[in-house]
């Protein structure tokens, strides 16, 4: 298998994730527990509060259980069809993302600019202001992590299922309302919620066409790749 088919493989694309969701977690823990910030990543705050709800005080440790018996039966599955990881491999991923964290930025700005304006300006997405940078940094990893989670991996790919089951659409159509809607879903939702930003036309329509580059990057690189590239873009946009 090439490496650009292996490295969307589980034993790739989840391992490769594995290190932004500690840093990410750890970060969180330590500034919880100094009394610096609650502040969490919006998508990863929905998601455990849908398990909380579902399953009351044991609902976190369902959360995490279930994310590491799936990940673990993935990689599992994927290593013994396929043979253990080539280290090198995560290297080429590392770069990758950070390649992508720099052009996502110009790429969405150019489009946006160019479809609301008819010419080339800078238009982009706002970073959590307000808060300190470890703060800022801990919801830019999250964003990675979790937005990619809840918005290419479930959404994206639940949308997707739903056009060709229910609606009898064939790959392409149904990956493409799936793509267009999760986007317009990802990008309204960061105006929701006591830390939304105002609404403004600029910053959602950027957002949509970035939901749709990272849509695309998800389907074409997997969700490791992914999940740096957006967690990536976000700290160079807080730094």
């Amino acid at each position: 298998m090439n490496y650009w088919a292996s490295t969307r493989a589980p034993r790739y694309s989840i391992v490769f994730a594995v290190p932004l969701l500690l840093l990410y977690e750890g970060l969180a823990w330590g500034l919880g527990r100094t009394g610096v910030s609650q502040v969490r990543n919006g998508a990863d705050v929905l998601l455990k509060n849908l398990f909380l709800a579902l399953g009351g005080r044991y609902g976190l440790t369902a959360f995490a259980g279930l994310m590491l018996v799936v990940g673990f039966y993935l990689v599992g599955r994927d290593v013994r069809k396929n043979g253990a990881p080539v280290a090198r491999t995560y290297a080429g991923m590392a770069a990758e993302s950070v390649l992508y964290a720099l052009l996502l930025g110009f790429v969405a700005s150019a489009l946006t600019s160019m479809l609301l304006t008819g010419r080339l300006a800078i238009v982009q997405g706002a970073p959590a202001e307000g808060f300190s940078l470890p703060v800022q940094l801990m919801v830019s990893l999250g964003a990675g992590l979790y937005e990619e989670l809840l918005f290419r991996v479930i959404l994206v790919s639940g949308l997707a299922a739903l056009g060709t089951r229910v609606f009898g659409w064939k790959t392409v159509p149904a990956g493409i309302f799936a793509a267009v809607v999760g986007a317009v879903i990802f990008s309204g939702f960061h105006y929701v919620g006591p830390y939304g930003d105002p609404f403004q036309v600029g910053s959602f329509t950027f957002r949509a066409i970035a939901g749709l580059l990272f849509s695309g990057l998800y389907l074409t690189r997997g969700f490791g790749i992914t999940a740096w590239s957006h967690a990536l873009y976000d700290v160079f946009l807080t730094l």
